[in-house]
């Protein structure tokens, strides 16, 4: 069954031309179209499909890409968020991860380089380019020296956990513990590392070797 797909976005002809590509991917298909994420609230509203994966502009009038992946995370949080913008700046990239986006890409990507992300987003959990990644480990540097932190071994396991698919539930089961010790280990890390997200931990997770 292909996963199904939302594009967020106020310019309608670049939406429609997704759609057309997207239609060729083997694995996806787009089921409609929302021009912001006051458009997309409403059509969920109005008993519209919820898809596996969104797509999703930035810059939008009436409710923004960054508005729009926060009101997300809080309201359908097993929505795969992928900002496609033609925004690449630092700010940008940081605020739309911090604010639940699980992957990014500009809208100056190749077909099959788009393909290739939305495969790794749904098997991985989420997909950076290498561009994306160096923001992301940067500003993570700058707020938190891997080396200056103590993490024990246990966190350590749970951190390779973090960039599977399996829930926290199925992670408790893997580490012999409760899902209450696990959901400990998130909070402890998180506040350890300054994260709010798995998909941040993930990231902390890829960049330190845990994940190996």
């Amino acid at each position: 069954m292909k996963k199904t797909i939302v594009i967020v976005d106020d310019h309608i002809l670049i939406a429609k031309a997704l759609e057309g590509i997207i239609g060729n991917f083997k694995d996806f298909e787009v089921i409609y179209v929302a021009e912001n994420g006051r458009d997309l609230i409403q059509k969920f509203e109005n008993n519209s499909s919820i898809p596996d994966i969104i797509l999703m502009d930035i810059s939008m009038p009436i409710m923004d890409g960054f508005e729009t992946v926060l009101w997300l995370k809080e309201n359908h949080p097993g929505i795969k968020v992928m900002a496609l913008s033609m925004q690449g700046d630092d700010k940008s990239v940081i605020k739309m991860i911090k604010n639940g986006a699980k992957g990014y890409l500009l809208k100056n990507t190749h077909p099959k380089d788009l393909e290739n992300a939305l495969i790794k987003l749904n098997t991985e959990g989420f997909f950076y380019p290498d561009w994306a990644s160096k923001i992301i480990f940067s500003n993570m540097n700058n707020h938190d020296p891997a080396g200056n932190i103590r993490i024990s071994e246990r966190e350590k396991e749970f951190l390779k956990y973090t960039v599977t698919e399996l829930s926290y539930k199925e992670i408790a089961d893997k580490m012999c513990c409760s899902p209450r010790t696990v959901e400990s280990y998130r909070d402890q890390l998180c506040e350890k590392l300054d994260l709010k997200t798995r998909v941040g931990l993930a990231v902390f997770a890829i960049k330190n070797g845990f994940a190996g």
